[in-house]
């Protein structure tokens, strides 16, 4: 190819898909395209992906490179560095790409724009993994919402609808790098030692996965989602996330697909309480880009004087799904196991590090950050804040979540527990979630020794419920 061949470059981000991609769709609308993705390990700092999110990235990228004919580019480093030396090898008329809204990717792409703009080089950015921009949905006084329902019902419903999805662009436009030979494997993103191997039967990470997940869902999940959702054993929670992280299906494909189902007999509750879910996906992300704080900063500055403690202890039983209660243990296995967790067990296992244990909320964001395949900074920081009582709109913080009568009223006949905590699918169920109560005779019979084959309790649940409300004394605004 000609240096003075002019071409665009398209950079995948978090948009890894080909349909409702309004940035690739422009951009071979534009001309020859050459097609790039850079692991930024440079400017992410501290918000590196976590390992799970590693293994998944790998699988998802192999599916998009597959569907662009092997032409995709695969670069490591900071993104200025790559840039430069493209724009020595090709004539860069534009760069397109999807905005991101990490305020360390903000940053970032702010002085790329005004590097590129000053070389000349046009940079056109869309939005393709958000259903409203967070600078659109604005209080009548023009600030934003900390409340979920009020930015929910107010805001975005009465908003501009999201715009309706693109179709599958022509990619006759897509060029192949003549020279520069680049492999997934140069990312080096799976570890060394292969853990995934159980994950790699459970996922189909990539756009082809994306679809089958989100068509399943809607077939036979959406039906009895509003109650179903609750419960871990059940099949009504869509498992889109990481899909829609990796922008593998944009929320507009599925916003869109899901009111296909509209009038459907007795699903019209579930249909509002599911696109509500993806409201609060929104309205984590207008958290974090209107408090870009967010993932280390208490919202709620009070918290700064909450007196956690620091015990090491407690925090590695927690991650390993050893703390003496069935149900917050199943929570952590399922994690360590599949890189995911069922939404009700991630609030009793965050309810449980935060409140019984006392710890700070940042060791359980961390965890998650490294072991959730759908980990996202935005969903991530402002769920633990919800759960710790310290972000907006969060739970009060003497909402505590009992992990006895959690087990009880959402695994009732413990199909999830003993899937996870397989030392115990011989207790009887009215002690399933307190063996500790268990007469000696009854343990025996299920070959269960406490403290040997499962461990007691790693705190008392009354007395530490007792302590979490004594230090939110503590901080709280007389």
């Amino acid at each position: 190819m000609e240096k003075s061949e002019n071409i665009s470059i398209f950079w995948f981000r978090q948009d890894l898909r080909i349909s409702d991609n309004p940035g690739l769709t422009h951009a071979v609308e534009s001309g020859n395209v050459l097609p790039i993705y850079i692991l930024d390990d440079v400017n992410a700092l501290d918000n590196k992906m976590g390992a799970a999110s590693r293994w998944w990235l790998n699988h998802s990228l192999k599916n998009l490179n597959k569907k662009l004919g092997n032409k995709l580019n695969f670069y490591k480093g900071d993104p200025q560095d790559i840039f430069d030396k493209l724009g020595n090898e090709f004539n860069i008329n534009s760069i397109f790409w999807n905005r991101c809204y990490e305020p360390w990717r903000i940053n970032r792409d702010k002085d790329l724009k005004q590097s590129f703009e000053d070389k000349g080089i046009l940079v056109k950015t869309f939005n393709g993994s958000l259903l409203w921009e967070p600078w659109n949905i604005l209080k009548n006084d023009g600030t934003p919402y900390r409340v979920f329902s009020p930015y929910y019902k107010r805001g975005c419903l009465n908003a501009q609808p999201p715009r309706e999805p693109l179709k599958e662009p022509n990619l006759d436009n897509v060029l192949s790098h003549p020279t520069y030979e680049s492999s997934i494997e140069d990312l080096n993103l799976l570890p060394s030692i292969p853990w995934f191997h159980k994950m790699e039967k459970i996922w189909n990470p990539g756009e082809d996965g994306a679809k089958e997940k989100l068509h399943a869902f809607l077939d036979f999940g959406l039906k009895g989602y509003k109650e179903g959702r609750n419960f871990p054993s059940k099949k009504n929670v869509s498992q889109l996330s990481p899909h829609i992280h990796f922008g593998e299906v944009s929320p507009n494909q599925v916003w869109y697909g899901a009111q296909l189902k509209e009038g459907e007999i007795a699903i019209d509750k579930d249909l509002s309480h599911f696109l509500s879910e993806l409201g609060w996906r929104e309205f984590s992300y207008n958290l974090l880009y209107h408090f870009p704080t967010l993932p280390k900063e208490n919202l709620q500055k009070k918290f700064d004087n909450f007196p956690w403690k620091d015990n090491s202890d407690y925090l590695d039983r927690w991650k390993k799904g050893l703390t003496g209660f069935p149900i917050v243990d199943a929570g952590m296995r399922e994690l360590w196991q599949t890189g995911y967790m069922h939404n009700r067990v991630r609030m009793i296992v965050g309810s449980f590090l935060v409140k019984n244990l006392l710890l700070h909320w940042h060791h359980g964001e961390e965890w998650f950050w490294d072991c959730l395949i759908d980990a996202d900074l935005a969903s991530n920081s402002a769920s633990w804040q919800w759960v710790a009582g310290s972000g907006a709109d969060a739970a009060p913080y003497f909402r505590i979540f009992n992990p006895v009568s959690q087990g009880i009223r959402f695994d009732p006949e413990g199909e999830y527990t003993k899937k996870y905590v397989p030392e115990l699918k011989d207790l009887p169920d009215k002690f399933l979630y307190c063996p500790w109560e268990a007469p000696e005779d009854v343990l025996a019979q299920a070959n269960v020794v406490l403290g040997e084959n499962y461990p007691k309790p790693v705190v008392d649940l009354k007395d530490s419920r007792e302590k979490a409300l004594e230090a939110f004394d503590k901080i709280r605004i007389k």
